[in-house]
């Protein structure tokens, strides 16, 4: 195994460019685990840790998280109430302390934790390579477990996303407390001022689910109660709202959980976060 350690974002690109199998390490919280039990075996390793330009994280109403920025200082800066409740359940403090949002969105795991909240906030990865910058919507980044719009000579450099105030949560199912995959996961934002409702869908498919049904059922209800109300929805609305999230879900059995299990986890965490969502000034 050949590592290479560049000390700027140009040189990865040139190095990215030059030999494309090349497998970026940031955190190594994914990889390493990989190496350790046999299931990844790469002929040259791109280390991305000295990298300033992928640390920078800038918070403005427009938000840029680079991909080198680790999950404990996205809790240290980050405003969104979604993307903290998902940063915070990932790992333990020392995982949180190396893995990196680039590195969420390298492996592109259904059950990417920080995945289902970019998807919900409409988020944009941005890309590079020796040609320039590129940007792409999350939801189209992201196509299957470890498939992802990253073309050879490219690099995941950040994530990008418009702050959408309070409304918003996360929330994660799985067989123990801490320290779990998720069994299921599901992250709504509903951006008052702009009018619009977003959510996430993970470890329930092959890929983030984005249940459009139920989004624009949301999107209805807070339009007839006002976006700027805080009342909470009604029996019936909720549990209509549960139905359409879990329906448009694709999970499968495994040994987390069976396809049963994921519906029904889905359709009571939709209506938690519906109604923590619509009491959130």
């Amino acid at each position: 195994m050949l590592v290479t350690s560049p000390r700027s974002l140009s040189d990865a690109l040139a190095v990215v460019a030059d030999h494309p199998g090349s497998t970026p390490l940031a955190g190594g919280t994914d990889l390493m685990v990989g190496i350790n039990f046999g299931r990844e075996r790469p002929e040259r390793v791109l280390a991305l840790r000295r990298l300033e330009e992928l640390k920078q994280l800038s918070v403005d109403g427009a938000v840029r998280v680079g991909a080198g920025v680790t999950y404990t200082r996205m809790l240290e800066r980050l405003r969104d109430p979604a993307m903290l409740q998902a940063a915070r359940t990932v790992g333990s403090p020392q995982i949180r302390n190396a893995g990196t949002i680039g590195g969420n969105l390298g492996t592109c795991s259904p059950a990417g934790d920080t995945l289902p909240v970019l998807s919900a906030l409409d988020a944009t990865v941005v890309l590079a390579s020796t040609a320039g910058e590129r940007r792409v919507k999350f939801r189209d980044f992201m196509y299957a477990p470890r498939k992802r719009d990253l073309q050879p000579g490219e690099l995941i450099v950040a994530a990008e996303w418009e702050e959408a105030g309070p409304a918003q949560v996360f929330l994660k199912a799985g067989t123990r407390n801490a320290m779990v995959i998720a069994v299921a996961n599901l992250a709504m934002v509903v951006d008052r001022r702009r009018r619009r409702v977003g959510i996430g869908l993970g470890s329930v498919g092959p890929r983030i689910m984005r249940p459009e049904a139920a989004e624009r059922f949301a999107e209805q209800l807070f339009e007839e109660a006002g976006w700027e109300a805080t009342k909470a929805p009604s029996e019936a609305a909720g549990r209509r709202f549960g139905e359409l999230v879990a329906e448009a879900a694709e999970p499968i059995d495994d040994v987390r959980g069976t396809l049963a299990y994921r519906r029904h986890v889905l359709n009571v965490m939709a209506r938690r976060a519906l109604e923590r969502t619509c009491r959130s000034a």
